[in-house]
């Protein structure tokens, strides 16, 4: 390695110089002459050595410094901003980091709207470094690029509402690359990762394969779920994307990098010019309260974007349609190894979306290409897991699985030809029982719909109340009821939640300190006397009732302990207007009966024997979602809410039931 030459010649440049600073210092007036020759050999020695030394090596002696840089250096060729075209003249910044071969190598592209420069605030930062790294290793070529609009790209930013046409462009581009072998495959989580599914559905041929992680926010509307990229569910707004916007959405007064520069120009900015804007601190607990709902980002003066409009969408707008999100309808012909989490915003819409692709990608063969996983963990913290994994306050175990080695060898196979390995279809991590396993589809063929009915005597109000599980419809409806005040809403406690600040801690946490309030029903089973696994699906129907014209029904799944400990599995709401479909909104009468379909939860967890199955019902979870107003409003653009009177309906005529998939 040239890294240690590195250190010495630095050394003996400052040997050198040092020697040059003693003449400077004591110069004499005669007899210099006479150790000039000696003086201008110290002086040309280092910089004769210097040129015997690559570019990037200069670049890592005199710009970078980290360890991981001069590493990369060593084995890769570091392209920083490049401008590549799209079709309208837009340049989007890309940096390639390609390994020493004369061998042409295939691409693996992360596109981002973070932060990606090399340095911020003054200051090196060295992941993708890192990453880069990793991949040069396996020998791939490592290419990270902005979305437009973002830092030194150019153009208007619009989340997911960019031209698709950016990501096909920008396979065009690497594929002609000299170094290029043609093959490309998409990696990354989240915002690298959602608009990865859209972009598959031009049918680029140089894409030849995809492994979006946690890529909720870029599903659109797939069989039953119409989430448009997580910002509903069910008809109610997730408010996440409401404190993300403010961090990342770029004002469109902000400055930006003229035209006219050149490369050279950017490379030497990119050291001291981070193009970042430094949002001030949020405290979103109490940000997040603010109303209207439209004037959240505007009263912490933050900045003017995407958000003044999408916030005045409804699920079924024309927009959610013309952006970048994957819909049903859009074809799919990419093997494809997913990513999922139980404790991520859109674990069902995700794992539905597996399911459409196994059935409708365009050719057998792809259908077999389509792979899965799902972890117990939060958004993007697959790696994070340890040998004794925490997700809130419970412990799952040991979640440690082999995710590189698993995308090296799925990449491995389709960008460089190499033999296929076995994987299982899916994989998946029980909780509860803490281990891994493996299945030929989800949910697991062996996991069978089994019914629970609501059940009391009228009273469900609280864990003290008398809600009830069971197997059997009761004949006598003796509904729940409860007072929901948008101004007291009950307050998100875990759940499959992130990217809200202080606002809500995500993961498993004991329900029974939310469960003390009256407006909150609580329905248990009996404790197992054997251990229960369920894996798969929950589906919810509540025959409800309410005196407001419109308002919300939420539910939570929910393992108990023996010792009354309550840990959340998953959450789903449902705004009622919405229950006869999202392209229309149909308003509740007082004293008439409504069926309500909420969305699928899902979950694997093994009940333990003494445990038992819980749900909660509520008509708020704030701020994971917005709050009803109970008005019929636009609910976005009011200040004012009125209180409902709420009611479960539970009997043979109104039978409302929770179905589980019990692994048998």
């Amino acid at each position: 390695m040239r890294i240690l030459p590195l250190l010495l010649l630095s050394l003996l440049c400052t040997c050198t110089f040092g020697r040059l600073g003693n003449h400077v210092r004591a110069p004499k007036k005669r007899g210099m002459e006479k150790g000039s020759k000696g003086l201008r050999l110290q002086l040309l020695l280092p910089f004769l050595l210097l040129t015997l030394l690559p570019l990037t090596s200069l670049t890592s002696l005199f710009a970078q410094s980290s360890r991981e840089y001069l590493e990369l250096a060593e084995l890769a060729h570091i392209e920083q901003m490049h401008m590549a075209p799209m079709r309208d003249g837009i340049r989007l910044r890309t940096d390639v980091y390609r390994p020493k071969t004369d061998k042409k190598v295939p691409v693996i592209l992360s596109r981002t709207p973070y932060q990606m420069n090399g340095w911020v605030d003054g200051e090196e930062r060295t992941r993708t470094y890192q990453r880069a790294l990793d991949w040069v290793k396996a020998g791939y070529a490592y290419v990270v690029q902005n979305e437009r609009g973002r830092y030194y790209s150019e153009g208007d930013w619009d989340i997911l509402g960019t031209p698709t046409t950016d990501g096909y462009d920008a396979f065009t581009w690497l594929a002609d690359r000299d170094w290029s072998n043609g093959n490309i495959g998409l990696l990354g989580c989240s915002s690298t990762a959602e608009w990865q599914m859209a972009v598959a559905a031009l049918g680029h041929p140089a894409l030849k394969a995809i492994v979006p992680q946690g890529y909720g926010a870029g599903v659109g509307k797939i069989g039953q779920f119409q989430e448009q990229g997580n910002w509903y569910r069910g008809g109610a707004t997730q408010m996440l994307f409401i404190a993300w916007l403010y961090s990342v959405q770029h004002d469109p007064m902000r400055p930006r990098i003229p035209k006219t520069a050149t490369r050279e120009d950017l490379l030497r900015l990119q050291r001291f010019t981070d193009m970042a804007p430094e949002y001030p601190r949020v405290e979103w607990e109490d940000g997040l309260k603010t109303l209207p709902v439209q004037d959240i980002i505007r009263a912490q003066n933050g900045p003017k974007g995407i958000f003044e409009e999408m916030v005045t969408r409804t699920p079924n707008s024309k927009a959610w349609f013309e952006g970048g999100l994957y819909h049903d309808d859009m074809p799919f012909n990419v093997p494809a190894f997913w990513f999922t989490s139980w404790y991520d915003v859109s674990i069902s819409p995700n794992l539905a979306l597996f399911n459409h692709v196994r059935k409708n990608a365009t050719t057998e063969a792809m259908r077999d290409e389509q792979f899965l996983v799902i972890a117990p963990t939060l958004h993007c913290a697959y790696t994070r897991a340890t040998e004794n994994t925490i997700v809130g306050e419970r412990s799952v175990g040991d979640a440690r699985l082999n995710y590189q080695e698993q995308i090296e060898a799925f990449f491995a196979q389709h960008l460089k030809n190499e033999e296929k390995q076995a994987r299982p279809r899916v994989q998946y991590y029980v909780m509860g029982s803490n281990e891994w396993k493996s299945s030929t589809a989800w949910p697991p063929p062996a996991a069978k719909m089994q019914t629970f009915y609501l059940d009391s005597d009228g009273g469900a109000n609280t864990l003290h109340g008398n809600g009830r599980l069971r197997a059997k419809a009761p004949e006598k409806d003796m509904p729940d009821a409860f007072f929901y005040d948008p101004m007291n809403p009950v307050p998100s406690y875990g759940g499959n939640v992130c990217c809200t600040g202080n606002a809500v801690k995500g993961g498993a946490f004991d329900q029974r300190v939310m469960e003390t309030r009256n407006d909150i029903l609580v329905y248990t089973t009996e404790p197992f006397a054997n251990g229960v696994e369920i894996a798969g699906s929950i589906e919810t129907i509540l025959y409800v009732s309410s005196d407001a014209k419109d308002t919300d029904f939420t539910v939570k799944l929910i393992d108990v302990a023996p010792d009354g400990t309550a840990y959340n599995l998953d959450e789903t709401i449902q705004r009622v207007r919405y229950r006869e479909g999202y392209d229309k909104e149909v308003w509740m009468e007082d004293g008439k009966v409504y069926k309500v379909d909420l969305t699928p939860m899902s979950t694997a967890n093994y009940f333990k024997p003494g445990h038992s199955i819980r749900i909660e019902i509520s008509s708020s979870n704030f701020p994971r979602f917005d709050r009803n107003l109970n008005t019929g409003g636009r609910n976005y653009d009011e200040s004012k809410g009125v209180v409902a009177r709420n009611a479960v309906h539970h009997s043979a005529k109104y039978p409302s039931v929770v179905r589980i998939p019990v692994v048998e």
